[in-house]
């Protein structure tokens, strides 16, 4: 079943709260996030209460952290009136879907996450056995789903948590999805389209159900997405039709798999606060060069007339990232010929990076110095989100029974 690239144009990423951002984030998260709000239908959240699940006992500065990674994002160029920007907790729908979700997740869904063993082991030091950090894929699905997300942009690595969301939407939709006179609302709903279409779309359904033809499949979601007289329930009754099931009511959402990130630490591992080798959006510019100057090189190189090796020094990676083609072999030429100091192969990067960040940091103080501005930003954005997270949980409740008007 793959409805939600005709069905849904939404995206759907969030990023637990940090505080101030580094050029990891930027590079790895943030510019894919820029492109995708001019292509897609953009909801970025605070992913507050999945900070929760490793940091309960310390949870004093994730509001502060949270204020403080907005301002990254929005200096970074995420634009408010692209996407929605809204924070996890404050639209307690998500709480509830988790909730409701739970009663038919099997348990070992979630025990089988490959993160669920591999975080205890790495954060062995905090006391994970809680029903919370067990739980927290399925809170993943929950935020992914109550907006019926199509795109879900993640690395390889959170693949298996896209995966897991797409069992559960199709579980959900197995076992509610089974509406009383389900077949007679959809033979309604295809007269809605007119003639033309609906002896068009029959003619799809009956090449896939009874010839297995995909390619009439993919043509028949595509009409159906082109409708604009029949509304997002007939939709959803009309795709699951299509297939000789019930009503989809969560489309399985896909992953948007984005390039791994290339930016670097100061030492040449990942960058990252835990290891202490990062830069941040709104480093002073003194700052970066300075911890540039610093940074190691090729151990080969002790005096000027040493050749080095630039493949095993952490600069070079620094360099890929930021210089063109003649910087870069510049650098081969001059690090292998010992024509160039450490010094001054490290200059292009200090260049580069205070140049990149110089108008993150000057969009930043704006936000710094009238903070309502972004938290009118969040209230808008937590405004939008629930409407439609309301829609969605209102629909769930009348197919599981919880309606009670």
């Amino acid at each position: 079943m793959n409805t939600v690239a005709t069905q849904h144009q939404r995206v759907l990423s969030g990023m637990r709260p940090t505080g101030k951002l580094h050029l990891g984030h930027y590079h790895g998260v943030l510019k894919n996030w820029l492109k995708l709000q001019h292509e897609y239908e953009c909801f970025f959240f605070v992913a507050d209460w999945h900070a929760l699940t490793t940091e309960y006992e310390s949870p004093q500065g994730i509001s502060d952290s949270t204020w403080e990674m907005v301002v990254d994002w929005l200096a970074a160029g995420v634009n408010s009136g692209s996407a929605k920007l809204f924070i996890q907790s404050m639209v307690p729908e998500h709480a509830e879907l988790h909730l409701l979700l739970s009663m038919s997740t099997p348990l070992s869904w979630l025990e089988r996450v490959p993160s669920y063993k591999d975080q205890q082991e790495k954060l062995r030091e905090k006391d994970l056995a809680t029903y919370g950090f067990l739980g927290y894929p399925l809170l993943q699905s929950a935020d992914i789903l109550i907006y019926k997300a199509g795109q879900v942009p993640v690395g390889e690595d959170q693949v298996v948590h896209v995966e897991l969301t797409r069992e559960i939407a199709r579980r959900f939709n197995h076992l509610y999805g089974r509406e009383a006179g389900f077949e007679e609302k959809a033979e309604a709903a295809v007269k809605k389209m007119g003639k033309k279409n609906e002896k068009l779309y029959k003619e799809l359904r009956n090449k896939f159900q009874e010839q297995g033809d995909h390619s009439a499949l993919e043509t028949a979601r595509a009409l159906l997405n082109d409708q604009k007289n029949i509304s997002l329930g007939d939709k959803e009754r009309l795709f699951g039709f299509l297939e000789g099931g019930g009503k989809i009511i969560f489309p399985e959402p896909q992953a948007l798999l984005t390039k791994a990130a290339k930016m670097p630490g100061l030492d040449g591992q990942k960058m990252s606060k835990s290891y202490g080798n990062t830069i941040t959006l709104r480093e002073d510019p003194d700052v970066i060069e300075q911890k540039i100057r610093k940074m190691p090189t090729d151990p080969a190189r002790v005096r000027l007339d040493d050749p080095g090796e630039p493949d095993k020094c952490p600069v070079w990676e620094f360099h890929q990232v930021y210089s063109d083609d003649k910087t870069q072999a510049w650098v081969q030429e001059g690090c292998r010929q010992a024509k160039i100091g450490c010094l001054d192969c490290k200059q292009p990067v200090i260049t580069a990076i205070v140049n990149e960040t110089l108008p993150i940091r000057e969009r930043a103080q704006e936000y710094l110095e009238d903070p309502n501005i972004v938290r009118n930003i969040i209230n808008e954005g937590c405004e939008a989100a629930r409407d439609i997270a309301r829609d969605t949980l209102e629909e769930v409740r009348q197919l599981m029974g919880l309606n009670y008007k």
